[in-house]
């Protein structure tokens, strides 16, 4: 008899608290896995141990503090659970989950959880529109990961839905979030920032096709909001360690314009399906202050996807094409599971 399908939202990872202790933790494992920082262990280790992990956390743990609720924890975290919610409501037969790269619920206790409601098929949804190792491939290394440590005599089949830099129902949620964003403002944005995570550009240079599909979002993107060339520009930002990463950078090009008399700015952040401390933090407080401090005025930072209806509309669509024989039709009567062949 057939089981159950699992699906099973893949996302980077919080620390369980704003401490230092919490974020030594979690640093810790993002910044030991390869995926991540690919430098030697013999040269990396030694300075993540000596030197990051001993200064670090207690200045990331002071920036979590001032974006953590008492109550639903960071707000990658809150928003995280929503989407589950909202997505197990779409999807009633079947058993959504959160497993975080790194950190808290993990990957192994979200497949422990598919494994004990019975699931015999998981469609993973890594939640990064654009495709990095960093993330993508950090995020299903950690899946199959967890599904060979189990001796069991049948593991579940898995499919992973990929990535979606132009699918458009992403691209239409992307634009209407802005488009709503834009109407509530009592000001002109002057310039648009299109602001992305960066990687070292010597990944991309080693085969990552992370930065095509940050271009591909960008001009899907601008074309739908109909934003002329000069009107905006894309950009990359919280960049880590000596290595040179993707240009531009995010502040580095807010000083300017701001030194170039632009007053007034709108920053959107694509590659964040939830808003996070490199969002609410970085661009909202640092990147702001800033801006203010080279002659900039006003920044508006658009909220992040997070659980946007139309945000729901495209992740389920995209479970639903990845899950093609495994999932019913949406015009069917009720949601379930398609029978094993």
């Amino acid at each position: 008899m057939a089981g159950k399908v699992g699906i099973l939202l893949l996302q980077l990872g919080t620390p369980d608290a704003p401490t230092a202790w919490a974020v030594r933790r979690y640093l810790g494992q993002f910044l030991s896995d390869p995926r991540v920082v690919d430098w030697p262990k013999w040269i990396w280790r030694p300075v993540l141990n000596a030197i990051i992990l001993t200064f670090r956390p207690a200045k990331s743990a002071a920036k979590y503090k001032l974006i953590w609720d008492d109550t639903t924890g960071s707000p990658l975290m809150m928003h995280s659970k929503r989407q589950v919610e909202l997505l197990q409501e779409r999807f009633p037969e079947a058993i959504v989950v959160l497993g975080m790269t790194y950190g808290n619920p993990s990957v192994d206790s979200a497949i422990d959880s598919l494994r004990e409601k019975g699931v015999d098929r998981i469609i993973a949804v890594p939640m990064f529109p654009q495709y990095s190792a960093t993330t993508t491939a950090a995020a299903t290394d950690a899946l199959f990961h967890s599904l060979s440590r189990h001796s069991v005599k049948r593991v579940p089949d898995v499919r992973t839905v990929p990535a979606h830099p132009t699918d458009p129902g992403y691209i239409e949620a992307l634009a209407v979030s802005v488009e709503e964003d834009l109407a509530k403002l009592p000001w002109k944005p002057e310039r648009f920032v299109i602001s992305f995570h960066g990687i070292p550009k010597r990944y991309c240079q080693q085969g990552d096709i992370y930065a095509t599909h940050v271009k591909q979002t960008t001009l899907k993107l601008v074309e739908r909001l109909g934003w002329k060339r000069g009107e905006w520009r894309q950009t990359f930002q919280s960049r880590f360690g000596p290595e040179t990463w993707l240009k531009p950078y995010t502040d580095d090009y807010l000083k300017e314009i701001a030194e170039e008399g632009v007053r007034k700015v709108f920053v959107v952040a694509p590659g964040f399906s939830a808003d996070c401390l490199e969002t609410i933090d970085e661009i909202g407080r640092e990147f702001l202050e800033e801006f203010h401090h080279a002659g900039g005025e006003d920044l508006r930072l658009c909220p992040c996807l997070n659980d946007h209806p139309r945000w729901i509309d495209a992740v389920e669509a995209l479970i639903r094409a990845e899950g093609n024989g495994w999932i019913v039709p949406k015009s069917a009567d009720r949601f379930e599971p398609a029978p094993t062949a």
